[in-house]
C-alpha cells in the first residue's frame, strides 16, 4: 500500500546503475558482509516512506558490503504487474521484491525464497534478534502464507489506520460539545462509531474554524476498501467466516463470502450515513487526499494511516491528537497495511545470498532507527527491540524528533490480536478488492442500497473464488 511520506511518482524512479544478470561473485575476505562485494542488486518497491528513506541512505550498506543496490519505485498496481512478469520469466530482473501480502505474497509465494534457509546458513551474518524480534502479528501477516512454519518476507513497513483529530479544536469546543451531545467527545478507549458520527456532524454544524467534521478516503479505489473495512469489522461483519485467521496467515480456500450477513449490511448502512455528514470531496480522495485536506485545516478529524503523523506535525505542530479508531457494536478494528520485503526465487544462488544481506540491513534495528530520524521518508519500526530503546520511548512524547512515534501507544494497541484489522490474504484478493470498493462506491453514489451493495459484493466474491479454483 501507499504510505504517507512517500514521494508520489507518475512513473518509475530509478536510483543507481543498471543491474547484472550474472550470479553474484563471492569474495573470501573473511568478513561475512563482504563476501559478495561487486554485486549489483535491483530492488522493486512501491513508492513508500520507508523506501524513500532507504534510497536516501544506501551508502552505509554499500560501504559495509561492497554491494550496489538500484531501487525502482512504482505505484502498487504497476509494481504487481512487473513482479508477476518477472517471476513468470524464470529470471530475476528484480532480486529484492516489495511483497505486498495480498497482491504479491498470496498469489506468488511459490516464486519467493523461503527465508529460514538463509537465516540458518552459518556462513551468513545472523538475523538481528532473530525472527522473534519482529512484532508477531506483522511477521505472520506480512511474512507468511498459509503455513506458520515458512517465512517468505521480513516485515518492512507497518502503516495502520487510526483516528487523527485536531486536538486544539477538541480542547476549544469540548465543553460545548459535551453539553450538546451528552458525552465527553475526547477520543479515547470508550469512544464509539456512533459518537464519532455525532462529533463529525456537530463540528460541521457549529464550528466556524473548520468546514467539516470528518473526511474519508472514499474514492472508488483500494483506499475505500480500507476505510469501509474498519467499520465492517467493528459492527461484527466479515469477509469470510474467520477474517482474523484468513488475514493473518492466509489461505487458498477462505470458504463462502459473508458480506451479505446482517452485521455487514448494518455496517454498510452506518458507513453510508457517516459519509453523508463527511466532506463531500471524500468520494474523490484516497489516503493522500484526505491527509492533505486534514493538514490544510479542512477537517476536524479523519481515519488515516498512522504514518501521516510526520506530515501532520510538520504542518500543525502540537495541534494533532491520535487515538485508536472507535468501537462498534462488536469490537474495535484498525486496518493494518504493512508489507514485507522478499527475494525472488529466480535469483542465482550467490545472488540470492547477497540479496539476503540487503534484507538483513534494510530491516535491521539500526536502519529502522535511522529511517525514523531521517529527513527523507521514513516509516515506523517493525521490531520490538526498537520500541524498547530509551530514545525511542522518549520520542513518543512531544516535542519529538521522530514524529511518527507520537502514535506509538495507539498503534501498539491496534496491533493486538483482538484489535488488528486484517483483510483476507488470498490469491484472488486483487479482484475481490475491486469488487468490494466498486459496490461500496455504488452505494455511496445512490445506485444501490446497503443491502443490495453487500449482496452483490458477496456474489462477486464467490464467483471470483470459484474461478480461482478452476483456473
Amino acid at each position: 500500500m501507499l504510505r504517507a511520506a512517500a514521494a508520489a511518482a507518475s512513473g518509475p524512479l530509478l536510483l543507481g546503475a543498471c543491474g547484472t544478470r550474472e550470479d553474484a561473485p563471492r569474495r573470501d575476505t573473511g568478513d561475512p558482509w563482504r563476501q559478495f562485494a561487486g554485486t549489483t542488486l535491483n530492488f522493486i518497491s512501491e513508492n513508500t516512506a520507508p523506501t524513500a528513506a532507504i534510497a536516501a541512505d544506501l551508502r552505509p550498506f554499500t560501504r559495509l558490503t561492497g554491494i550496489r543496490v538500484n531501487i525502482v519505485t512504482l505505484e502498487l498496481s504497476a509494481l504487481v504487474q512487473k513482479v508477476a512478469l518477472d517471476l513468470a520469466s524464470g529470471q530475476a530482473q528484480y532480486q529484492v521484491i516489495y511483497a505486498d501480502p495480498y497482491q504479491v505474497l498470496a498469489p506468488y509465494s511459490k516464486g519467493l525464497v523461503e527465508l529460514r534457509e538463509l537465516a540458518a546458513d552459518p556462513t551468513l551474518p545472523p538475523l538481528p534478534g532473530g525472527f522473534g524480534d519482529f512484532i508477531p502479528t506483522q511477521l505472520d501477516a506480512a511474512g507468511r502464507f498459509a503455513a506458520s512454519d515458512k517465512v517468505f518476507a521480513l516485515p518492512y513497513d507497518c502503516p495502520t489506520m487510526i483516528w487523527q483529530y485536531r486536538r486544539d479544536l477538541f480542547d476549544k469546543y469540548r465543553d460545548r460539545m459535551a453539553a450538546d451531545l451528552g458525552f465527553d467527545p475526547t477520543p479515547g478507549e470508550d469512544s464509539t462509531w456512533e459518537q464519532y458520527y455525532a462529533i463529525a456532524k456537530w463540528f460541521t454544524d457549529n464550528a466556524d474554524d473548520v468546514p467539516y467534521g470528518t473526511g474519508h478516503q472514499a474514492k472508488q479505489h483500494d483506499s475505500l476498501m480500507n476505510d469501509f473495512s474498519n467499520v465492517l469489522w467493528a459492527h461484527g461483519g466479515s469477509y469470510f467466516d474467520d477474517d482474523t485467521a484468513v488475514g493473518r496467515l492466509g489461505t487458498i480456500d477462505p470458504g463462502p463470502c459473508r458480506l451479505d450477513a446482517d452485521a455487514a449490511i448494518a455496517a454498510a448502512e452506518f458507513y453510508r450515513r457517516l459519509l453523508s455528514v463527511a466532506d463531500p470531496a471524500s468520494r474523490t480522495w484516497d489516503w493522500d487526499g484526505v491527509g492533505a485536506a486534514f493538514r490544510a485545516g479542512r477537517l476536524a478529524m479523519c481515519p488515516n494511516w498512522h504514518e501521516f503523523a510526520a506530515s501532520n506535525e510538520a504542518a500543525m505542530p502540537g495541534k494533532v491528537g491520535y487515538a485508536p479508531l472507535p468501537k462498534g457494536p462488536a469490537r474495535r478494528a484498525g486496518m493494518y497495511g504493512g508489507t514485507g520485503i522478499a527475494i525472488s526465487a529466480n535469483t542465482l544462488p550467490n545472488e540470492r545470498r547477497a540479496a539476503w544481506l540487503f534484507l538483513l540491513w534494510a530491516t535491521s534495528p539500526d536502519t529502522q532507527l535511522r529511517g525514523l530520524a531521517g529527513k527523507v521518508g521514513g516509516g515506523t519500526p517493525t521490531r520490538r527491540s526498537v520500541y524498547e530503546r530509551g530514545d525511542v520511548k522518549a520520542a513518543a512524547r512531544r516535542p519529538s524528533p521522530m514524529p511518527n512515534l507520537l502514535t506509538t501507544d495507539v498503534v501498539e494497541r491496534t496491533w493486538q490480536s483482538e484489535n488488528i484489522g486484517l483483510r483476507p490474504k488470498i490469491p484472488m484478493w486483487n479482484e475481490c478488492d475491486t469488487a468490494i470498493y466498486t459496490e461500496v462506491s455504488r452505494m455511496l453514489a445512490g445506485d444501490a442500497s446497503p443491502a443490495e451493495a453487500m449482496r452483490s459484493a458477496r456474489k462477486r466474491f464467490d464467483r471470483i473464488i470459484a474461478r480461482g479454483w478452476t483456473a
